[in-house]
């Protein structure tokens, strides 16, 4: 019998297990979403977008109008900023390990300059259509609005922080190459400075030199010594990028899909993780509804961290007799990782062999160091932003290069 969101009884064998739903519709579990203006109506629909040349705005140029929505849940213009002596406009994202290490320097840049009429302002240019999640490997999040509220929250902005990803107009008015770009105007809204907010990347290396002795040269009436720099950091994700997440979308799903047989023995020995990598074990069973509703979404954590210091396994506690049925559903999930299923009928012996601490509901999933040290593990279906966030934040991933 099923229940909606509340809790559902799967049996294996003699046992009976239970597996119980905690999902929620808010943007993290278990905390409330961002109170919006009630004429704030805005939905994020993004579009592709036609292939065309790229021209970051050039010194002296005007400012370009924008109206775009915020993590606040109001709109802002240009024109709400019209009192500021300077206007800064930083293209930033969420997932880019380049632009979370400048976050606290923009943070901070913004609170030194708060009483001197200066507004800096954040735009995420990147269109979510054109992120792959081969490119979400420094990241818990991606790039659409709603993982921007996430990111805001929890970092505590202090600045606008607007989304552009719909039909990236105002992004293609600036013509920002890399996240994060700036640009910065003055009273007239002329462009006096644009590139890098200062020349080293790593947190704690920099202080935001290039963007600070911009906006204190314009705000004293001085030229800039160097007004043009290069930026460095992710590419601006375009929305003509579809065919080549097409293709890669392809390539992934055209992967060899195989389930092999893991005895007891051999199943301890991926608990004990003899691998340079962390592992990510899930194990679950055709017969239990949230493990496969599930499922995909541990698939897309291998494709984003995949190409790092780790590795997502599956073990069925599928009756062996199923294995025909376990492997149809793994091909159709397009799970390419190393997935086994146990021979033992025992499950209780399969319960003490995974994690003794295990009380044997489905599904039921582990994060392992190298060694086998158990780092995270979660019984029933998973929080996948913080299973993700665990991850990147792990000493052996990392959101910075």
């Amino acid at each position: 019998m099923m229940i909606r969101n509340i809790v559902l009884l799967c049996l294996v064998g003699s046992i009976c297990i239970q597996c119980k739903s905690d999902k929620k519709s808010s943007p993290v579990k278990g905390e409330e979403t961002l109170t919006v203006s009630s004429e704030f109506n805005f939905t994020s629909n993004p579009q592709e977008v036609p292939e065309q040349e790229i021209k970051t705005l050039e010194i002296g140029a005007s400012a370009p109008n924008f109206k775009l929505p915020g993590v606040d849940g109001k709109y802002h213009s240009l024109s709400d900023y019209a009192s500021a002596e300077v206007l800064v406009i930083v293209f930033t994202c969420n997932h880019c390990p380049t632009a979370q290490a400048y976050e606290e320097r923009i943070k901070k840049i913004t609170a030194d300059f708060a009483n001197q009429n200066v507004q800096l302002i954040a735009i995420s240019p990147n269109s979510p259509l054109g992120l792959l999640y081969e490119e979400l490997g420094y990241s818990d999040l991606g790039d659409t609005y709603e993982d921007m509220l996430i990111r805001a929250k929890e970092q505590d902005f202090n600045f606008p922080y607007l989304y552009d990803g719909d039909t990236q107009e105002v992004t293609l008015a600036y013509g920002p190459v890399a996240t994060p770009h700036v640009f910065v105007f003055n009273k007239a809204r002329t462009l006096e400075y644009v590139g890098r907010i200062d020349g080293s990347e790593k947190p704690g290396t920099a202080n935001g030199e290039d963007l600070r002795n911009a906006i204190t040269q314009i705000l004293a009436g001085n030229p800039i010594d160097h007004p043009v720099t290069k930026t460095f950091g992710c590419s601006t994700k375009w929305g003509w990028k579809t065919k080549m997440r097409g293709r890669v979308d392809k390539q992934w799903a055209e992967k060899e899909v195989e389930l092999t047989e893991m005895n007891i023995e051999e199943i301890k020995g991926l608990l004990k993780n003899d691998s340079d990598k962390l592992r990510l074990l899930n194990i679950w069973a055709t017969w239990c509804g949230p493990c496969r509703l599930e499922y995909p979404d541990f698939i897309v954590v291998q494709r984003m961290f995949g190409a790092r210091d780790f590795e997502f396994v599956s073990l069925s506690a599928d009756n062996l007799s199923k294995k025909e049925d376990a492997l149809k559903f793994l091909k159709k999930s397009q799970s390419a990782v190393p997935n086994y299923i146990a021979t033992t009928k025992d499950k209780y012996e399969l319960i003490e062999a995974v994690d003794p601490e295990w009380n044997g509901a489905l599904p039921y999933t582990v994060l392992i160091e190298p060694g086998g040290n158990v780092v995270w593990r979660h019984q029933g279906e998973a929080d996948f932003q913080e299973l993700k966030r665990t991850i990147v934040d792990h000493k052996m991933i990392g959101r910075v290069y």
